[in-house]
């Protein structure tokens, strides 16, 4: 019976968020096939939270009682040393999805489910990422510029408008959740927009906003095929998906989304092709703008959010899937 580690938490300003998306994941593992542990990690500290054995209830640990040993990634429970077989990474944002967990694990020779350490480093920076796929033939990339924190600022507020005209996005190259992001309408608020940026990060991009409707798919390898899940459209209240949309319901996900065959089509391949360039693996969802000028690129997630109203667990039930039987297949395939 493998012992399955389910890592949540993080370092970043996601790590609530990421706190329910393991807890939700966790709960899905098959309980007949797998033993359960929820670790909690945050800022170097790694703890048990919780476990559930195989066809037993979960047991919630007291917060801190049980350390988890970093020289061989193992806890100790009641007298008996537990070592983990397979790590299941849900922490978004550093160090879940920039590499650095992924590296740890690599070092130890521990399976892990999602993208290797160069990849997730690669796809967790917007403007690396963007720079794989700028040249490829299936998919666009808005204009962007790039600055990294103390270099000077001075005329960049026009400089940017006269590349990237009005409005244009200013986030951070390596954040999630939409923290960090400002929809810039005039050329006054891009300074503010610079520092609100830089409060998330060392380095952000600013980018030319593209009108049209905002899709996302997800795409995973079940061991034989890419497989790609239902598009969904997000459709929100407010400027754009940000925080309070995502999370505090200012949005609308329809799915599956309700767009011609051929978008659909066009939108499932794109992203099988886009997970095989920059060799991806595991579960990633790509997002995208679909506009009058064709399908842009906007951003990878290495591991997107699993609460049970994410949009993953979303595509999930679209395509008529157990969310047990489809991680299950993410873990059998990353072993």
């Amino acid at each position: 019976m493998k012992n399955i580690a389910v890592i949540y938490g993080s370092d970043s300003s996601e790590w609530e968020v990421s706190v329910r998306s393991g807890e939700f994941t966790a709960s899905q593992i098959d309980g007949t096939r797998y033993n359960v542990y929820e670790v909690f990690a945050r800022y170097g500290r790694w703890t048990l939270r919780a476990y559930r054995k195989a066809g037993e209830a979960r047991v919630t640990v007291t917060e801190g009682s049980v350390p988890v040993d970093k020289n061989d990634f193992s806890v100790n429970v009641a007298g008996e040393n537990i070592k983990f077989d397979y790590a299941y990474i849900m922490q978004h944002g550093t160090p879940g999805e920039n590499g650095l967990m992924q590296g740890y694990l690599e070092m130890l020779g521990i399976p892990h489910s999602g993208c290797n350490a160069f990849v997730s480093a690669i796809t967790f920076d917007k403007f690396s990422c963007k720079s794989y796929l700028k040249d490829v033939d299936f998919v666009k990339c808005a204009d962007d510029i790039f600055l990294r924190k103390g270099e000077p600022v001075e005329g960049l507020a026009q400089k940017a408008v006269e590349k990237l005209g009005l409005p244009m996005f200013v986030k951070p190259t390596d954040g999630g959740s939409s923290f960090g992001v400002t929809k810039v309408k005039t050329v006054e608020d891009f300074d503010k927009a610079v520092e609100y940026a830089f409060s998330e990060g060392n380095m952000l991009i600013a980018e030319a906003a593209v009108t049209g409707r905002e899709l996302t798919c997800a795409v995973y390898y079940d061991g034989k095929d890419y497989v790609a899940l239902p598009v969904i459209e997000i459709l929100t209240d407010n400027e754009f998906f940000d925080y309070e949309a995502k999370y505090n319901g200012h949005s609308k996900e329809v799915c599956p989304a309700q767009i011609p065959e051929s978008l659909k089509e066009e939108i499932q391949e794109t992203s099988k092709k886009i997970y095989a360039h920059l060799g991806c693996s595991g579960l990633v969802r790509v997002d995208y703008i679909a506009s009058e000028e064709g399908l842009y690129f906007l951003e990878v997630n290495t591991i997107p959010g699993m609460t049970a109203a994410s949009l993953v667990p979303q595509m999930v039930r679209a395509a008529g899937l157990s969310m047990t039987d489809f991680l299950s297949s993410i873990i059998e395939n990353s072993l």
